[in-house]
């Protein structure tokens, strides 16, 4: 498969995974309290410019146009399977947080604590699993940008999940038990 196939295939994943999220949101629980804006930039300023740097090639400087991998049928197919896996596993932590999810740091009405499916092994399976494919699309695309943008999203979950953690400890007494039970974002490592 040629390299433009292999990012084709990628972009499509994508799209697939974006309408899943966009129909399962659709039957979420209403919320009781919202993350202000002025938190939440922090992480989603960086989340647009990680959008923007992936999908927008022709607006950036041309040193984030400049390979860091060689073009080769391995690395963008290794990538291709790192994003199928990625997608994979956010779509799986997402169906098991159910009417729970939101997109921005919020409580629901009668929220629950989910340690169940990848919540038992990662506090953040959503947020590893959009890395990894965000990691793969990187070697796909082989391209500077590709780094740069999957840095801004490491940033902004990490910051993210610090947040969504300090709240998660005031509604749930039980959630400092899990906390030391689990890993952040990688099983058994981090």
């Amino acid at each position: 498969m040629s390299g433009a196939a292999l990012r084709h295939v990628t972009a499509g994943l994508w799209g697939a995974w974006l309408l899943y999220w966009f129909l399962s949101a659709l039957q979420v629980k209403r919320a009781r309290w919202r993350e202000p804006f002025s938190s939440a930039a922090i992480h989603v300023v960086p989340l647009v410019l990680m959008a923007v740097l992936f999908a927008a090639p022709g607006a950036l400087p041309p040193a984030l146009g400049r390979r860091f991998l060689p073009q080769g049928a391995f690395p963008a197919g290794l990538g291709l399977f790192l994003v199928a896996a990625g997608l994979a596993l956010a779509a799986w932590g997402r169906a098991h947080l159910g009417r729970n999810w939101s997109g921005t740091i919020t409580l629901k009405e009668e929220h629950a604590l989910i340690a169940s499916g990848p919540y038992r092994l990662i506090r953040h399976p959503i947020y590893a699993g959009i890395l990894l494919a965000l990691l793969g699309t990187a070697i796909v695309i082989g391209e500077w940008r590709g780094l740069v943008g999957l840095a801004l999203a490491l940033f902004a979950f990490l910051h993210r999940s610090r947040v969504e953690e300090a709240r998660m400890r005031e509604a749930f007494p039980q959630y400092e038990d899990y906390r030391q039970r689990t890993k952040a974002l990688v099983p058994f490592v981090f």
